[in-house]
């Protein structure tokens, strides 16, 4: 009867520590969350098939409560303060140039919008994205319809005498 104990503790011991290391140390479902599971069940299943139900039932207990009293020690522990990161990171993406655009000004496509692209407005490239979800070719003249928070949504440009500086414009682009 001791070493039928010995094996439900230890097998009990291992399955919690592979379960606190998966639940703290590694993402996901992994081998130590299953080897945990396993060894846990292996060892509650270990008492009741060699000790009886009364052994069986007592490690069920026990190992629920030594798990969850090991994972609240843990969390409450100063242990996993050495390992988290500490570092905030407080930049943000700076998207100032959109301030020097308004609705209605023309530009160019540099890149095909499929439906999001690059596009060009006083010579500043940004992000634009086609405001009704068409395709737009590259080298198209593009107006602004809206302009959002990090991009602008844009459309065809129709107009007939402004097209015309705007395929200079695409052109002094090419030859930088």
């Amino acid at each position: 009867m001791p070493l039928e104990l010995i094996i439900v503790i230890a097998l009990i011991s291992i399955g919690i520590i592979f379960l606190l290391i998966e639940i703290f140390l590694l993402p996901g479902i992994t081998i130590a969350g299953i080897a945990g599971t396993v060894f846990m069940i292996g060892g509650i299943v270990c008492a009741y098939i060699y000790l009886g139900s009364t052994a069986g039932n007592i490690a069920l207990v026990t190992s629920a409560v030594a798990l969850g009293g090991s994972f609240f020690w843990l969390v409450k522990s100063k242990t996993l303060r050495k390992i988290a990161l500490k570092t905030d990171i407080d930049s943000t993406v700076d998207n100032s140039y959109l301030q020097k655009v308004k609705v209605g000004d023309k530009g160019v496509a540099l890149s095909r919008l499929a439906p999001i692209g690059k596009v060009m407005f006083h010579d500043i490239d940004m992000e634009g994205r086609s405001f009704d979800n068409e395709f737009i070719e590259e080298d198209t003249p593009i107006e602004i319809v809206k302009v959002e928070t990090y991009n602008v949504l844009v459309k065809r440009f129709e107009g007939a005498n402004e097209e015309e500086d705007l395929q200079q414009k695409i052109k002094n682009y090419k030859q930088q």
